[in-house]
């Protein structure tokens, strides 16, 4: 999964590389803030990728004395960074060049013929990244048997969930740029322009809000899904050596790591060996049960052991 990661990132990388180039050019030679806006969102998302690169090289750390749980939380990190990022360099640029540009007026200016060049190549590059980003999540969809929607609503892997966000972002952007750039030839009125650049402002706010609360909740310490808890707790229910669940705590420690910690109250004729081959049985089954679980803490209570 981790090669798939990069790939992923890798083509989004430059493909919003290339197109923002493109875009500012067909910008400033038009003289469309739609289109400068455009630019912005590029630049932004060509950041972002090189933030996600480093939080996937990061992450992938082994644990060791001073992070023995490991180093999974970069990849929330960063990928956090990329979500202020998008807000600050991509949405205020974008709504303050439409607002100069409804409040200041005038008429068209400049060639608009590579613009729409521009636009067109950007629905392919972007288009491209967005079904590359889509065909990953789909797979991992698919192997956690959930549908589309709800695994990028849940999935902890902030990589690729962030690549869908802004190539969708990207390619609905181009169409309001398109929008706004036509509407302004047709009608002389730069006005429409001006609210095509704030309209792209907004979808990037929104966009980075929807990915810096997701990031938020998985730093600050998200629990295992609901499905997730329920198939742990099976597993205690299920056991014989196990009297009752007490407390299940969980925890996110990276996009595929989640930790588990449980309070048991054990069967009352279980001996020492017993209980350490419960431990086993039960480390094993949790594993199974739910293949991120990585670090299981177990602590029996109430029952005094057999000695």
């Amino acid at each position: 999964m981790r090669s798939e990661s990069h790939k992923t990132v890798y083509i989004a990388l430059a493909a919003n590389l290339g197109i923002g180039l493109c875009k500012l050019a067909g910008g400033l030679l038009s003289g469309s803030s739609a289109m400068l806006a455009e630019a912005a969102h590029s630049a932004a998302d060509t950041t972002n990728q090189l933030l996600l690169l480093a939080s996937l090289n990061l992450s992938e750390r082994q644990p060791d004395e001073t992070h023995p749980f490991g180093y999974g939380k970069e990849r929330f990190f960063w990928s956090f960074l990329a979500a202020v990022f998008i807000f600050v360099s991509g949405a205020v640029f974008s709504i303050f060049e439409g607002m100069r540009r409804i409040l200041g007026g005038g008429g068209p200016e400049g060639s608009v013929g590579i613009a729409f060049a521009v636009l067109a190549l950007a629905v392919v590059l972007e288009g491209f990244s967005l079904i590359r980003a889509g065909r990953q999540t789909q797979g991992e969809a698919r192997a956690r048997r959930r549908s589309f929607a709800r695994h990028v609503r849940v999935s902890r892997d902030p990589t690729t969930k962030t690549v869908v966000f802004e190539d969708s972002a990207a390619v609905l952007g181009v169409a309001l740029a398109a929008i706004g750039l036509g509407l302004t030839q047709l009608t002389g009125d730069t006005v429409y322009d001006g609210a095509a650049s704030v309209a792209i402002g907004v979808l990037l706010a929104v966009v980075a809000f929807a990915l810096g609360r997701d990031t938020k909740a998985l730093l600050i310490g998200e629990a295992a899904l609901p499905e997730e808890r329920e198939a742990l707790t099976r597993v205690f229910d299920e056991h014989p050596g196990v009297d009752s669940l007490v407390e299940l705590l969980t925890m996110a420690v990276g996009p595929g790591s989640l930790l588990v910690a449980a309070r048991i109250d054990l069967a009352a004729d279980l001996g020492s060996d017993e209980i350490e081959e419960l431990a086993d049985e039960l480390d094993r089954q949790l594993h199974e049960a739910v293949p991120e679980v990585g670090e299981v803490f177990l602590d029996p209570t109430r029952h005094r052991v057999r000695r």
